[in-house]
């Protein structure tokens, strides 16, 4: 049997997809891949991700402006946890009222890469995700 190109790609790509969900033997700790996902895996650390990296820095309230639908409380909570990864810096600037920044660190911007192609593939894809979603409904109905 001979094997393509295309059969070699493959099976890289699941070797690769398999080398990173495996945890090892020895090993009580949480897969990587999981750990990180917890934590950048909703929309609204990846939407805050986008805006931060659109941008220099943001104040809280342009950056609550910008992720139509978000809560305070929730802006909050999402920059807070960005924060303790280290993908967010928070700069309080001693003035009256005082003026709060967050821009995207180093290892912020290094991970933006990854979302905005992300992104990309979310934006060419849309068409075929919402004609799958659709013929799921009308097979349900």
């Amino acid at each position: 049997m001979e094997v393509t190109v295309v059969d070699a790609q493959t099976a890289e790509v699941r070797a690769a997809a398999k080398k990173i969900i495996t945890v090892p033997p020895d090993s009580f700790a949480l897969c990587p891949v999981r750990d990180i996902l917890d934590r950048i895996g909703d929309k609204w650390s990846l939407l805050s991700i986008l805006h931060l990296g659109s941008t220099e820095s943001l104040r809280f309230n342009e950056l609550r402006k910008r992720i139509d639908g978000i809560s305070q409380r929730m802006l909050t909570v999402t920059l807070r946890g960005l924060e303790a990864d280290g993908l967010v810096t928070r700069t309080v600037y001693a003035e009256v009222p005082p003026r709060v920044e967050y821009a995207l660190t180093e290892l912020g911007q290094s991970l933006l890469g990854a979302v905005i192609q992300l992104g990309n593939w979310a934006a060419v894809h849309a068409p075929a995700i919402a004609e799958a979603r659709q013929r799921m409904t009308l097979a349900a109905a």
